[in-house]
């Protein structure tokens, strides 16, 4: 008798064999993977730094909006105009590749930490790609700010060059930090990294400019080392970092001063000087009298204040950035981002043979 999906088999009735079950493969049994070793960056980046993650606050007019259901929208505030309006200068569009080289003279003002911090905010708020080189001939540390997942550097980079053919070939030898900035990182022996030449520096770019729109070079506090002649001919526009002191700014000046008498004036017209705060506390230096100062010879001034994240020296991540601080740091994009259209139709980089 056959039994439907809803009647019970009647007694007497036997049930019929199952089907026998073929063996399935399965996985070797493979060891279990060595434990990880940790290292001094899982000991900076881990176990050194205990702080919340701090929440974006996204303002009254967003929590009525989201307590409404949506159905009250107060509308757009002043300070939201204005944020459009400069996320709207740093999206302009660039026509080929647009470099800029961070200076300073003098070390611990917070040239690295501009770097990593104006790159991220470019690579968060624009669609395109951007990466910061390591240029710094003493072990920089560029590479210690983002999340570390290569142990690849330039020379790695330079080495492989017959073997880059699309994106991915070049990705492999990057990290990326959250906001999507790519680092390449500089040698950490010292005797190659102070062997990376002019010639070692354009090669890497020839490399970088087929797949990268924005590329930022930080350099050392070396103005004569080999590279910088390379650096300084090929960029677009210069980042300047001085610190709200005294030594700090005359640092910055002179700076300013051997680019105008080496042939880089045209530089110094495009240079966007940064007042990095590493300290906390207010200034004794009247910043208002040192921006104008700066202003009469560059292209604008920008003040970026302490920020403790900022402070630690380890990976950065803007969402752990005081409000002001990230404030700061768009308001530099959009600076820098003013010079995008200009450098579409000039030729900057000089002629080398």
């Amino acid at each position: 008798m056959w039994t439907g999906p809803n009647r019970a088999v009647e007694p007497g009735w036997a049930q019929p064999e199952p089907a026998p079950v073929e063996p399935t493969w399965t996985e070797p049994i493979r060891p279990p993977a060595p434990p990880h070793q940790p290292t001094n960056r899982d000991l900076v980046a881990g176990a050194l730094l205990k702080r919340p993650r701090r929440a974006p606050d996204a303002g009254w007019r967003a929590a009525v909006h989201r307590i409404s259901g949506g159905v009250i929208n107060p509308g757009q505030s002043g300070e939201d105009l204005r944020q459009q309006a400069l996320v709207e200068r740093i999206n302009q569009p660039i026509r080929g590749d647009y470099r800029i080289a961070f200076l300073s003279l003098k070390g611990g003002v917070g040239k690295t930490t501009t770097t990593v911090g104006l790159g991220s905010t470019f690579a968060s708020l624009r669609g395109d790609q951007v990466i910061a080189v390591d240029a710094n001939p003493d072990m920089g540390t560029l590479a210690t700010r983002v999340p570390l997942q290569t142990a690849s550097t330039v020379r790695d980079l330079l080495a492989d060059a017959p073997n880059l053919h699309r994106y991915s070939d070049v990705r492999r030898h990057t990290s990326q930090a959250e906001s999507r900035l790519e680092v390449l990182a500089s040698e950490q022996d010292p005797a190659m990294s102070e062997a990376f030449s002019e010639a070692d520096y354009r090669s890497v770019i020839d490399i970088l400019q087929v797949y990268y729109n924005i590329i930022l070079t930080d350099c050392g506090t070396g103005i004569m080392h080999s590279a910088m002649n390379g650096v300084l001919q090929l960029a677009n526009s210069l980042v300047l970092v001085s610190s709200p002191a005294i030594d700090g700014a005359r640092s910055a000046a002179a700076t300013l001063d051997w680019l105008q008498h080496h042939g880089y004036g045209h530089l110094v017209e495009r240079t966007v000087v940064v007042i990095s705060s590493a300290r906390p506390g207010a200034s004794t230096i009247d910043l208002d009298e040192l921006s104008r100062h700066f202003l009469a010879r560059c292209r604008a001034v920008q003040v970026v204040p302490f920020d403790e994240h900022l402070a630690e020296g380890a990976q950065i991540d803007l969402n752990l950035l005081r409000p002001a601080t990230r404030r700061a740091f768009v308001e530099l994009a959009a600076m820098v981002a003013d010079d995008f259209p200009a450098s579409s139709g000039r030729h900057a980089v000089a002629e080398w043979s």
